[in-house]
């Protein structure tokens, strides 16, 4: 019986390594973000793959935003973002139609776990200064509320200042993209509108006034209770009320 010839090992590769080695490469090259990576031709012929394996492989890369191409100019280091992440929770929410609420209780569940353990970190190194940025927030929703306009977004800027003081660069990157999530699903869905913005600032000013305190206990369960009410918000928007 005739054998067919077996393709090379590196023929058979299959995508995922592709992307692998690219990224091993600018591992070891020590490239950062914004850097130029080797053109497709090069790639082809160090990797010793074909152009349409290296193509394909820097198209899935680029969806992970571990390169940017930009076309005429090259390929570059992306800023390895956690927005397909975001995307990856977004679409997964929206297509368990049956249950948003379980879906966004999710999110939220991991979102209250990590900041309720971040806030015992930064109540005991909060400078006065940023007790103050945080206390002219609060003072800003307030303002917001009594008008009857809504604040996500001194919302969000609320709980980016309360961490920065940490110095790390993956929680405000990760609680971003727990909240882009949880906003677009409720976007999607119709629950814009806070139904009770004097209770979310009173939960946010619990918040800074146990900080004020430092007193770590208090500034979890005011973090904890403020969740809660996110929770009740969300719950309320799938039954259409608010």
């Amino acid at each position: 019986m005739c054998r067919m010839p077996q393709e090379p090992a590196r023929a058979r590769r299959v995508g995922s390594q592709v992307q692998r080695e690219i990224m091993q490469l600018i591992l070891d090259r020590r490239l950062r973000p914004g850097a130029l990576l080797p053109t497709e031709t090069e790639l082809t012929e160090e990797l010793g793959v074909s152009r349409n394996s290296v193509r394909e492989a820097l198209k899935a890369l680029q969806a992970l935003d571990i390169v940017e191409i930009r076309h005429g100019y090259g390929t570059y280091v992306g800023q390895a973002s956690l927005t397909p992440l975001a995307d990856g929770l977004t679409f997964r929410a929206l297509l368990q139609l049956s249950d948003d609420t379980h879906a966004l209780a999710e999110i939220l569940q991991v979102r209250e776990v990590l900041e309720e353990g971040l806030v015992r970190r930064v109540a005991v190194r909060l400078t006065d200064e940023e007790l103050c940025r945080l206390e002219a927030l609060v003072r800003k929703m307030e303002e917001s509320a009594g008008g009857g306009a809504a604040f996500p977004e001194l919302d969000r800027e609320f709980h980016e200042t309360l961490y920065r003081s940490l110095g790390n660069e993956l929680v405000p990157q990760l609680l971003g993209a727990f909240w882009n999530v949880f906003n677009r699903v409720a976007g999607v869905r119709g629950w814009a509108r806070d139904p009770a913005p004097d209770v979310t600032v009173g939960r946010h000013r619990d918040i800074v006034t146990a900080l004020r305190a430092r007193d770590v206990e208090r500034a979890q369960r005011a973090m904890a209770d403020h969740f809660r009410g996110i929770a009740a918000r969300s719950e309320q928007g799938a039954r259409g009320v608010g």
